[in-house]
This record gives structure tokens, C-alpha cells and sequence, in this order.
């Protein structure tokens, strides 16, 4: 493996500006990468003649003297989620066979336009819907990182194949989407950093859509300075998205100051949860050890309504995403399968072109929309979710940030819990508390368990205050001296 495929973003960065080395080089480099490790499955749509021209075109920047900042030259991976002009779209789903969009969503649109070299389109559960990258339409795919026993292990979900890129060095960066903890969780399981900013950060035009509520992009990474240079040329305001943040976008990279003294971070009682891990609380105890050493107090916190997050969750995604996915009927584009009549065609078409997850989820939202259960599940979800965010909000008033596990096992094996849709579902149960509240939260590596598989701790904060978040992280990383290493051979 080239040596240029090691480099973080901020040493890349670098080295392009002192003419160490070219983007062209960086970007071969991966391509080689890519090809290397297609046995993982992380891609659906490899783009090598894109991110050559993208890669020469930085170069000729940067030979004029018009460098357009950290992110030019760098080769990163999107997620198949979002759409990209030209360029095959799928969600990772049948329905969607052939769609190649005339337009490109924001958050790519500002990292092309940023100077950022897209190698290709990362595999995902279909429509973001999975905690472990084994609903596609494009196959499983696999954990760079392999179990003691030799089993291959599942990447996490729904932004698997984002983590598996990043993790097994077939990418310098990745972006991902999190709408209950497919950033974070499968950040952890592979090894790697993983930011959800605040719900409005960066704008979901462009981004197909699970639950309009919940989804939130962000960035995939090795480190955390690369979260927070990747994420400043993801995010800003953007007048196409009702839901985006009139807001300013701060020197993310600038809030790692190593300095945490005097921060207060909540240790949230209700994360302690019955028959957790001793591996996952030892690692939690250690990191709270790491923040004490430095100087911040640490504080027990209470954030009562925990409980009923993931069953919130589970109602009100699906109930979005059965809306959200009534679009796809074969009439205008992606897959279309004839029948004798129009309804026929819906029919055919819905049943062939979506996987048993997407329609499980879609049903289960259906069903709490219906009449008769709309305000004893959906309303009654919405009036939970309040109680969840207010808790939160409650928290943050005597603490700077809160830290917890972010998942609560290590990567299992290719399916271990496939027959199992609620042991899945529990995957998510530290991330999607902070997705219902709209909160950021990031996911750094920070040690191994006894069969040598990374585990993740999460660090939460208050709406739009990344920069904090950024801050603690930044430290934990320091402490933790966590190295990124893989099943890929280097």
C-alpha cells in the first residue's frame, strides 16, 4: 500500500502545498487503493476518470497560485445517498436502478467547489435504513478489520461503506449521513472518526431522503482536525432547504486548542444500562479518567426520558420514511416493472424494486400514520421526543458536553443478527437520543477490545456548538493515541 494512502488530511494538505506531492499522485494512489480492496464491497460506482480530471485541475490551481483551501486536491468518498450530476445514484436500492441525477446535492456541490476529488459512490443500507451495511441492493459490505476467528465482520450502518473506505485507506475522507447513529456507530465499529453536526448544519438538498427530521450529513475521517476540515467545507446555509441554519459556518479546525480545562462534561446515569459490556464501560471509566487528567469536571447527569428514545425513534423515522419513500413508483424514474394496469405497475414495481427492510420500515410508518393510530403512536412519538430534547437542553445548562459509549458491542460478525431485526435495531441505542434532540455528536476511536476490534467513545454538545465538541474530542483522540489499522494489508 502507498505510503500516500496513510496520510490524514491535514498532512496531505500539507504536503500539496509544499509540493511533496500532487493531487494526482494522492488520487492514483487511492485508485490503486480502490482496486485492491473491492473484495469489502465499500463502493457501488467507482468514478477513476472524474477524479483524475478533478485531480489535474487542482494541481493547475495550485501551480497558479489559486489553491482553494484544505479540502483541494483531497480524495474523498460520498455515500450513494447523495446525488451527484452525472453520476449513477442508487441509495443502495433496485428501485432506484439507472438514476443518474442532472443536478448534485449541496454538500457535494460545496466540496467540489472546494476543490475536493471524488473517487466514487460508497455502498450503504438501503436508503439508510441499517445498523450494519447488509440491506443493499449492491451485497454486504464487509469490516477491513477482521474477528479473532478470522470472520469477516459487518461495518456498521447505514454509512458502512463510507467507514470501510475510510478504515481500510481506499479514501483519504468519506461523507456520511446520520439519522439515528449511521455516521457515528459505524465510525466506531471500524475504527475511525465519525461527526454528525447539528440537525440544519449542512444542507440536506440533494441527499435522498430517509426521515426529513432526523438526517443529517457529515464527515467520516481518521482524525478529528479532519472531521473539522472536511466539515467546514460541508456546511452553511443554504436557501434551497427549509431546514438549513441561517448560520455563519466558525473556523471548525481552530476550536482544537487542546485545552479543556475547566469544561464540564455530563456523565448521563440512564447510559449505564443493564448487562452492558465490561469491555464498553471500562473503555467509558478510562475516558473519563483522560478528561479529568486534563483538566475538565466531570459531572453525573440525568437525562430521564433515555428510555423511550429508540422506540421514538422507530416510530417516527419509519412514519417519515413512508411518506418520504411514496415517491418511488416506477412512473418517473429508476426501476419500473410493467403490470396489466396502473396500480399494477405501482405494485410490481414497489414489491421488485425494495428490499425486506426498506418494506418493513415502510409498514411499521404506514401503520402508525394510519387513522385510528396516528395520535396514539405518532403524536404521542412527537410528544416524547420533546420530553428526550428537553432533557438535553435541561443537561446543558450545568455542563459544556456529555460523553458516553457510542455503541454497545464491537463489530459483529456478517450475519450474527440478521434474522433479528430488534438485536439490530439495538445498535443504535447510545446515537439516536442525540439525532431526536437534533444535537451534534462525534465518535472517536479510543482503544481495543480483548479480541483486538476498536471501540467507540461519543461526545456530545449543545445545538450548533461543534467547535466544543471538536475541542473534547480533539483531546480524547490525544489521550486515547488511538492508530488507525486494519485487515488491509499495508
Amino acid at each position: 500500500m502507498s505510503d500516500l494512502t496513510k496520510l490524514t488530511i491535514a498532512q496531505a494538505r500539507d504536503k500539496l502545498a509544499a509540493g511533496e506531492c500532487t493531487s494526482v499522485e494522492l488520487t492514483q494512489a487511492y485508485l490503486k487503493a480502490m482496486e485492491a480492496g473491492r473484495d469489502l464491497n465499500a463502493f457501488i460506482t467507482e468514478t477513476p476518470e472524474l477524479a483524475l480530471q478533478r485531480a489535474k485541475a487542482s494541481d493547475d490551481r495550485r501551480a497558479k497560485g489559486e489553491s482553494l483551501g484544505a479540502m483541494d486536491g483531497i480524495p474523498v468518498a460520498i455515500k450513494d445517498l447523495f446525488c451527484t450530476d452525472g453520476v449513477l445514484t442508487t441509495a443502495g436500492s433496485h428501485i432506484l436502478d439507472g438514476f443518474t441525477p442532472a443536478y448534485e446535492s449541496t454538500v457535494t456541490a460545496n466540496l467540489r467547489d472546494a476543490g475536493a476529488v471524488m473517487l466514487g459512490k460508497t455502498n450503504l443500507d438501503e436508503f439508510a435504513m441499517g445498523s450494519a451495511n447488509i440491506t443493499s441492493y449492491y451485497g454486504e459490505v464487509k469490516n477491513p478489520w477482521v474477528g479473532a476467528d478470522g470472520k469477516d465482520l459487518v461495518p456498521g450502518g447505514s454509512s458502512g461503506g463510507s467507514a470501510a473506505a475510510v478504515a481500510g485507506r481506499m479514501a483519504m475522507a468519506a461523507t456520511g449521513t446520520d439519522t439515528g447513529g449511521s455516521i457515528r456507530q459505524p465510525a466506531s465499529f471500524c475504527g475511525i472518526t465519525g461527526l454528525k453536526p447539528t440537525y440544519g448544519r449542512c444542507s440536506r438538498w440533494g441527499t435522498i431522503a430517509f426521515a426529513s427530521s432526523l438526517d443529517q450529513a457529515g464527515p467520516m475521517t481518521q482524525t478529528v482536525r479532519d472531521a473539522a476540515i472536511m466539515l467546514q467545507a460541508m456546511a452553511g446555509h443554504d436557501a434551497k432547504d427549509s431546514t438549513s441554519a441561517p448560520m455563519d459556518v466558525p473556523d471548525f479546525e481552530a476550536a482544537l486548542t487542546g485545552d479543556i480545562k475547566g469544561l464540564k462534561i455530563g456523565i448521563p446515569a440512564e447510559y449505564k444500562m443493564d448487562g452492558m459490556d465490561a469491555e464498553i464501560q471500562a473503555l467509558w471509566d478510562q475516558g473519563i479518567e483522560w478528561l479529568k487528567a486534563q483538566g475538565a469536571e466531570v459531572v453525573d447527569i440525568s437525562l430521564p426520558h433515555t428510555k423511550y428514545a429508540l422506540p421514538t425513534y422507530y416510530i417516527v423515522a419509519p412514519a417519515e420514511a413512508s411518506a418520504n419513500l411514496a415517491r418511488y413508483d416506477g412512473v418517473r424514474y429508476g426501476l419500473r416493472v410493467e403490470g396489466d394496469s396502473l396500480d399494477d405497475m405501482y405494485m410490481n414495481t414497489r414489491g421488485e424494486g425494495f428490499g425486506h427492510e426498506v418494506k418493513r420500515r415502510i409498514l411499521m410508518g404506514t401503520y402508525v400514520l394510519s387513522s385510528g393510530y396516528y395520535d396514539a403512536y405518532y403524536i404521542k412519538a412527537q410528544k416524547v421526543r420533546t420530553l428526550i430534547a428537553a432533557d438535553f437542553t435541561k443537561a446543558f445548562e450545568d455542563v459544556d458536553a456529555i460523553l458516553t459509549p457510542t455503541a454497545p458491542s464491537a463489530a459483529f460478525a456478517l450475519g450474527e443478527k440478521q434474522e433479528d431485526p430488534v438485536a439490530m435495531y439495538l445498535n443504535d441505542v447510545f446515537t439516536v437520543p442525540a439525532s431526536l434532540a437534533g444535537l451534534p455528536g462525534i465518535s472517536i476511536p479510543a482503544g481495543l477490545n480483548a479480541a483486538g476490534l476498536p471501540l467507540g467513545l461519543q461526545i456530545l454538545g449543545r445545538p450548533f456548538d461543534e467547535e466544543t465538541v471538536l475541542k473534547v474530542a480533539g483531546v480524547l483522540e490525544t489521550s486515547a493515541g488511538f492508530t488507525l489499522h486494519s485487515g488491509v494489508e499495508d
